[in-house]
C-alpha cells in the first residue's frame, strides 16, 4: 500500500537552499533513516510530510486512509496538567477507563479501582492496558499525577513518546511514524526496548537518529540529505557509508573532468567579441553548465591532527573513600578510584543513577558528603555538558571561538587558526560569519563542542556528548577523540560512540553501588543480558512451583486487599485464555493453508502473547508471594 507520494519539493529559508526537487515515495513496512547534516533541512522535511509546515514548491501526497505521527525532538506539552492527562489526552471509552484505572492505582483508591475493574472487564480493554503498562514500565514512567510542567528536559521526552507509542497502537489504521531523535533521554534498556518494539510491531517508519546501532536494528533504508539533494541507499549503515564513498569519488571525478574542460572554455570565453553567433551562443551557455559543475564543492575533509596539550603530571585524579546522598537516595558509597594517563572511561547506568553527579564532584562543581577527592596540578578539565552554549550577547561563530583563542597549537608544531578548526568541524567559511542565535539546535551543539575542544583540555568529560548531534559530526568527533593523548570520561548511551572510544565501565547500579567493568559496552551488555537471562529462569521455576502447590493451600496464605485478590484470581483466568489463544495460533502457523499478510499478523500477535504471558505470571507470582 502507497503511504506517501513528494514530487519536486523544495524548500529554503531566506536564500538558503535546505533541498531543491526531491522526490520520493514510502509504502506500508518501509522503516527508512534520513541521515544529514545539523541545518540541512531534516526536521524541515519531516514537518512538511506531517502538514506542520509547507514547501515552497512541489507536491505532497498522503493516502487518506493513512494517519501520520510526528514524534518531534521537542515536542509540545499540555502544560500545568498531569503526565496521566498528557499521555491519554484523546476522547474515548477505552482511554477513558484505562487512563481511569491508571488513576485509581495510583491514588491507591480501593473504590475507585473496583469501580474501574468493573469497566475495564465491561469494554475488554485489558489487552490494551497490557500494552499501556508495558510502554510506561519500560519508559520509567511511574508518578501519572505530577505535573508536566515539574518534569526534566528527559522525562518530557518520554512522556511524550510514551504518548505516541500509545496513540499509534490504539489507532488500530495505517499508521505513518515520523520519529525525529527518539533516543535522546532514554537509558540503554529503554533504548534496546524501542527497537524491539518498533519491529514487533510492524511500523511504518521514517527516522532521524545518530545512534548507529539503533538505525541498523529498526531500519531497512538510508536516504541522505546532501546538498540539497536527497540519495537514497539500501541496506544498514555500513553499506551507506560504502556506497556514498563510492558516490562521492564518482562525483569528484566527474568535477575533475568539468574543471579541465572549464579552464579551456574560460580561455575561449574571454577571448570572444561582445557579438556572438548563434553558435557561439550555444556554446556560451553550455559555458555555464559546465562552469556550475567545475565549482561544486565535495569538502568530507576528515579530521586528522594531533593537539599539542599541556602535560599531564605523575598525579591525575583520586577518589578517596567517597559518599555522596541526595535524601534517602545514596549515590557513591565508599567509593576508591585512581585515574592513569591516557585513561578511557565510559560511565553508564540508570536515568537517576548518579553519573552527572559523579562527574560534578570530580571536577569539584560539587562537594561529596564524606572523602577526599584530589586533583593533579597539571590537570586542566574540559567539560561538555548538557546545558549547552553560555552566551551573553549574540555574536557570530567566528568571533565567538575567537574569545577563546585565535588558534589552536599542534603536537608537530604550528597551529590551526580559528577559522581553520571551525572548517574542520563542518562550519564551511560562509557559515562561520553567521550569528549564533541563527544557528539550528544540533549546529549550537556542535558549536559548544568545538569550543570546549579548542581550549585544548587534557582530562575531557563528555555528558552526552552525542545528542542532537548528527552522524557526519559524530564522525568528526570520533576521528578526534582517537587521537586524543589525555584522559578521557564519556557519559552517554550511545553504544556505538562509547565501543569505539572506551577501554573499560564504570557502571551506576544504584544504591551507592559502581561496578568496574573491564570491556567495552557492548561487552557489558552481554554478560548483563546472560546475568537477566539466569535470573529470569529462576523466577521461572519458582512461578512453576508456586503453581504446583495445592489450591487450597494457597487461599489459606492469602493476605491480599479486596482489590489485589481481584486481581489475583483475574490473573489465573487471563493467563489460561493467553494460553489456549497461544495454542490456537500455534496450530494456525502450523497448519501451512494460510496466506503470508494473515501469517504476519499471527506471528505479530504471538509474540504479543508470549510477552503478556511473562508480564502476568511475574505479577501473579508477585501476589502469591504477597498472600504467602
Amino acid at each position: 500500500m502507497h503511504y506517501v507520494s513528494v514530487e519536486g519539493l523544495t524548500k529554503s529559508f531566506g536564500i538558503k537552499p535546505l533541498f531543491e526537487n526531491i522526490s520520493f515515495h514510502i509504502s506500508e513496512g518501509d522503516k527508512i533513516s534520513l541521515v544529514a547534516r545539523n541545518g540541512a533541512g531534516k526536521s524541515t522535511l519531516l514537518k512538511i510530510l506531517s502538514g506542520r509546515e509547507f514547501a515552497d514548491e512541489g507536491k505532497v501526497w498522503v493516502n487518506k486512509d493513512v494517519e501520520v505521527a510526528l514524534f518531534e525532538q521537542n515536542p509540545d506539552m499540555l502544560e500545568n496538567r498531569s503526565v496521566l492527562d498528557n499521555i491519554f489526552h484523546h476522547e474515548h471509552p477505552i482511554l477513558n477507563a484505562i487512563k481511569r484505572h491508571e488513576a485509581a492505582i495510583d491514588a491507591n483508591d480501593e473504590a475507585a479501582i473496583g469501580a474501574s475493574l468493573e469497566e475495564m472487564d465491561n469494554l475488554g480493554a485489558w489487552d490494551f492496558d497490557s500494552k499501556v503498562k508495558q510502554i510506561l514500565g519500560k519508559l520509567n514512567i511511574h508518578q501519572l499525577q505530577q505535573d508536566v510542567s515539574t518534569l526534566s528536559g528527559g522525562q518530557r521526552k518520554r512522556v511524550a513518546l510514551a504518548r505516541t507509542l500509545i496513540d499509534i497502537g490504539f489507532e488500530h489504521k495505517h499508521v505513518l511514524l515520523i520519529m525525529d531523535e527518539p533516543t535522546n533521554h532514554l537509558d540503554v534498556q529503554m533504548v534496546e526496548w524501542l527497537e524491539h518494539y518498533l519491529n514487533k510491531e510492524n511500523i511504518t517508519l521514517l527516522l532521524v537518529t545518530h545512534d548507529r546501532y539503533f538505525l541498523d536494528a529498526v531500519c531497512e533504508e538510508i536516504w541522505e540529505l546532501d546538498r540539497s539533494t536527497l540519495f537514497p541507499h539500501k541496506g544498514d549503515y555500513a553499506n551507506f557509508l560504502e556506497k556514498k564513498a563510492a558516490r562521492e569519488e564518482s562525483e569528484a571525478a566527474t568535477i575533475d573532468k568539468a574543471r579541465n574542460l572549464y579552464r579551456k572554455e574560460l580561455e575561449w570565453m574571454r577571448k570572444q567579441p561582445k557579438a556572438r553567433t548563434t553558435k557561439s551562443k550555444s556554446r556560451q551557455d553550455n559555458f555555464y553548465e559546465i562552469e556550475k559543475v567545475a565549482k561544486q564543492q565535495l569538502a568530507t575533509q576528515q579530521l586528522e591532527l594531533q593537539a599539542k596539550m599541556n602535560r599531564l603530571g605523575g598525579k591525575i585524579a583520586e577518589m578517596k573513600k567517597v559518599y555522596k546522598s541526595f535524601g534517602e537516595k545514596t549515590i557513591l558509597k565508599g567509593f576508591d578510584y585512581t585515574f592513569k594517563k591516557g585513561e578511557r572511561v565510559g560511565i553508564v547506568g540508570r536515568n537517576g543513577a548518579g553519573k552527572s553527579t559523579f562527574i560534578n564532584m570530580l571536577q569539584g562543581m560539587e562537594q561529596p558528603d564524606s572523602g577526599k577527592i584530589v586533583i593533579g596540578d597539571t590537570v586542566v578539565f574540559g567539560n561538555y555538558s548538557q546545558e549547552g552554549l553560555t552566551i551573553k550577547e549574540d555574536l557570530r561563530v567566528i568571533e565567538y571561538v575567537k574569545n577563546i583563542a585565535e588558534s589552536f597549537p599542534l603536537a608537530g608544531g604550528g597551529s590551526l587558526t580559528a577559522a581553520q578548526f571551525l572548517t574542520l568541524f563542518l562550519f564551511p567559511p560562509e557559515q562561520q560569519y553567521t550569528y549564533v542565535s541563527k544557528l539550528s539546535g544540533g549546529e549550537k551543539r556542535r558549536l559548544h563542542l568545538l569550543t570546549i575542544l579548542f581550549r585544548n583540555p587534557n582530562f575531557l568529560i563528555l555528558d552526552e556528548p552525542t545528542n542532537d548531534l548528527d552522524l557526519p559530526t559524530l564522525a568528526v568527533l570520533e576521528n578526534f577523540l582517537s587521537e586524543f593523548g589525555g584522559c578521557l570520561v564519556i557519559v552517554s548511551h550511545d553504544r556505538y560512540f562509547m565501543d569505539r572510544l572506551v577501554d573499560h565501565l564504570l557502571v551506576f547500579e544504584g544504591d551507592g553501588n559502581v561496578r568496574d567493568y573491564p570491556g567495552n559496552y557492548s561487552q557489558y551488555r552481554e554478560w548483563l543480558k546472560s546475568q537477566e537471562a539466569e535470573a529470569k529462569e529462576e523466577k521461572k521455576e519458582a512461578v512453576q512451583t508456586v503453581a504446583a502447590a495445592p489450591v487450597a493451600e494457597q487461599k489459606q496464605k492469602r493476605r491480599l486487599s479486596y482489590n489485589e485478590q481481584r486481581e489475583f484470581d483475574a490473573l489465573q483466568t487471563q493467563i489460561a485464555a493467553l494460553e489456549n489463544e497461544k495454542i490456537e495460533i500455534e496450530a494456525k502457523l502450523n497448519s501451512g493453508s494460510l496466506p503470508f499478510d494473515e501469517l504476519q499478523k499471527l506471528a505479530a500477535r504471538i509474540g504479543v502473547i508470549s510477552d503478556t504471558i511473562d508480564e502476568k505470571e511475574l505479577r501473579w507470582l508477585e501476589l502469591s508471594e504477597m498472600a504467602g
